[in-house]
């Protein structure tokens, strides 16, 4: 490997505690940006439903941030694998706090409308479309291989810390400050995110040799290969697509299950969602900690099964039982870092790393392109049959296909 600090340096191996220092630097950036990005999507959010009270905006407004990562992904992923990921992230990072910096000063001067909105989220999502890929793929140049899957683990961790968190925070903020100061708070946090990458030596995959440079086009080509000729990637890339299909609708659908079946009001919703953030937090702590079992893919298939009991548990729950939705909804949501933390550990350990670009951004690109699929389906189902049959439906699926991985060679070898 070589490092982005010039052609003379050379990259220190990523063994002993001297990764440390430079990973958790770069790591902490990230956090406070990611932070950042919650305060002002929460504000995004509000300001839209405030301003138009129309579902079809809101939904509008998802698919638009979602999409660039479907459409952009393939091109994304060789830009990654080909340029410095610390410039990927600078620029990634970068775009992101111009995009919003523009929203706060029409927000200032009093001209905002909502297509400023959906072209500032669309153009969020094409950074992010190239800076995920770019963060994910940077993990395995600097932490150790023993310590990825604690690593996945403590990033399961801020996820659920930022699910729980940026809610009340965003509510907060909101509540003191006028809405262009609150984008500006995403424009502050990305320069800790830029200026971690610019102080941290960052290191680059070595190139591969090729008799000539190959052309772009062959590179996203080669990636599909990649993908497409790893039979274990490729079937648990399936049980993702269809878990997906199915969970990210029934997580959708929670206030409908929390005020239809349960009669719960505003608060009832609140409390579960809160559960379902601890839950994350905790089981990103414990993987975080503990680290997963060995071979690691035992512990993805077992947090599916989790996953899927847990999700099962909520739509079984009799309507006079909120406490036991509650303590379903947090199995489920604790179980979801033991089921993604170590799959990502896989494809860092495993795949060569001028290759995982394009791994993880297709990766990316084939679970985002699945879920508005879900959302489709899933409302006139559950108008038909009643939100606890997806609910019911999405966790017995989820729960399947963790026990049947144990018996799917390509699976259960994925490592090898």
């Amino acid at each position: 490997m070589t490092l982005d600090t010039g052609p003379a340096a050379a990259a220190p191996p990523a063994t002993g505690p001297s990764w440390k220092r430079p990973f958790f630097t770069l790591w902490t950036g990230q956090v406070i940006s990611l932070l950042g990005s919650g305060l002002v999507q929460f504000a995004i959010v509000w300001w839209l439903t405030k301003q138009t009270g129309s579902g079809s905006v809101l939904t509008t407004a998802v698919l638009l941030a979602m999409l660039p990562a479907v459409l952009l992904a393939p091109v994304a992923g060789v830009v990654v694998d080909r340029s410095s990921r610390r410039w990927v992230m600078i620029v990634s990072d970068g775009t992101v706090a111009l995009a919003t910096l523009a929203l706060a000063v029409l927000f200032a001067l009093g001209r905002v409308e909502v297509w400023h909105v959906y072209l500032t989220l669309f153009v969020r999502g094409a950074a992010g479309a190239f800076q995920l890929p770019a963060a994910q793929s940077t993990i395995s140049l600097m932490v150790p291989e023993a310590h990825l899957a604690r690593v996945a683990g403590l990033n399961q961790m801020v996820q659920g810390l930022l699910t729980v968190a940026a809610p009340p925070l965003g509510a907060l903020v909101l509540g003191v400050m006028p809405f262009q100061a609150v984008m500006s708070i995403d424009v502050v946090t990305a320069m800790f995110a830029i200026g971690a990458c610019l102080v941290v030596a960052i290191p680059r995959p070595a190139a591969t040799a090729h008799a000539a440079k190959p052309s772009f086009v062959s590179e996203m080509r080669e990636g599909l290969r990649y993908v497409w000729g790893w039979p274990g990637l490729m079937a648990v890339l399936v049980m993702a697509m269809v878990i997906n299909f199915f969970l990210v609708a029934a997580a959708t659908l929670m206030p409908i299950l929390v005020t239809e079946h349960f009669g719960g009001e505003m608060m009832h919703l609140a409390t579960l969602e809160s559960i379902f953030g601890g839950g994350a937090i905790i089981g990103g702590v414990t993987l975080g900690l503990w680290g997963g079992f060995r071979p690691r893919i035992l512990t993805t298939l077992m947090g599916l099964i989790g996953i899927g009991a847990g999700f099962l548990l909520m739509g079984l729950t009799p309507h006079n039982r909120f406490g036991m939705g509650l303590a379903s909804a947090f199995l489920a949501a604790s179980m979801i870092p033991m089921a993604n933390g170590p799959i990502t550990a896989v494809v860092q350990a495993s795949v060569a790393p001028g290759m995982q670009g394009r791994v993880f951004a297709l990766i990316q690109s084939a679970v985002t392109a699945i879920a508005p699929v879900g959302l489709v389906v899933a409302g006139p189902v559950a108008d038909v049959m009643g939100v606890r049959a997806w609910y019911v439906m999405g966790g017995a699926v989820c729960a399947a296909m963790g026990v049947v991985g144990f018996f799917v060679p390509a699976v259960r070898r994925i490592e090898r």
